[in-house]
């Protein structure tokens, strides 16, 4: 006798859609990136480009130096002026869901239309394209994602240790310093590395808020995945670089409360 086979729904099910997801537009074009950093001269298969970006023959060292600095300066702003502000929404987190959804809303823009507008306010207010533009959109962009997992942080704080700390004499400073800062260490470490990654790998702002004078990492990616340069090797190498700073960010961000005191 034929057994009627019966399609049972699961939970397992939900996720086939995701993992080919995945693998058709996660896996397969690192996988594409990873063969193209081998290949030179269309079929040759070897180091060199691994040679150039390391001898920085291209200057692909100079221009990730170059990032690395922009990123830890924009990192550095986003911070200091994050932490204030989270800590304020945090305080009056009963009655600052308005103040919460202001930041959250420019992230609903897409971010080159944030920064085009941004580089025609300094064009109307006619200030020099360069530098200081290019941190100040940086900043502008990345800074709800500063803000967001500290603010998330600081309102999960048990108020009872805070409230101990006050009882035991401490200051409004020293609270501060020895009690909300040191357990917002996990919320901290979580956003410096939303905002750093980004902000070395981004093209897109660095182009339009200095009208190409500064080059940064994701600029040189850019360049050499495009038509005109057509050197898809240096600039598969130069995305592998990248990908290695993502998982070690990652990892630092996976740390427990306790390793990442430890670490810091």
């Amino acid at each position: 006798m034929n057994k009627k086979l019966k399609f049972r729904f699961s939970r397992k099910a939900l996720a086939y859609p995701y993992m080919a997801f995945l693998i058709l537009f996660v896996v397969v074009p690192l996988v594409m990136i990873l063969i193209n950093a081998f290949i030179t001269d269309g079929n040759k298969i070897g180091f060199d480009n691994f040679v150039e970006f390391f001898s920085d023959a291209g200057g692909g060292l100079t221009v990730l130096g170059n990032s690395l600095i922009i990123g830890f300066v924009t990192t550095l702003l986003c911070l200091v002026i994050g932490y204030p502000v989270a800590y304020f929404l945090a305080k009056y987190h009963a009655s600052n869901n308005v103040l919460v959804l202001m930041f959250i809303l420019p992230m609903w823009v897409n971010f080159l239309i944030r920064t085009l507008s941004t580089k025609t306010i300094f064009l109307a207010m006619d200030l020099e394209l360069g530098m200081g533009t290019v941190l100040f959109g940086m900043v502008y962009n990345y800074l709800p994602y500063m803000i967001l997992p500290l603010h998330t942080t600081l309102v999960s704080i048990d108020k009872r240790l805070i409230e101990a700390s006050e009882d035991l004499g401490a200051s409004k400073g020293t609270v501060l310093v020895k009690t909300i800062f040191p357990l917002s260490l996990p919320g901290v470490v979580s956003g410096i590395t939303m905002t750093f990654i980004p902000a070395i790998s981004t093209f897109a702002i660095s182009e339009i808020l200095s009208v190409s004078k500064i080059y940064l990492f994701g600029d040189a990616i850019n360049m050499h995945f495009s038509k005109a340069t057509n050197s898809f090797g240096v600039g598969s190498v130069m995305s592998l670089v990248m990908l290695v700073l993502v998982i070690v960010s990652n990892l630092f961000t996976s740390l427990n409360e306790e390793e990442v005191r430890s670490v810091l």
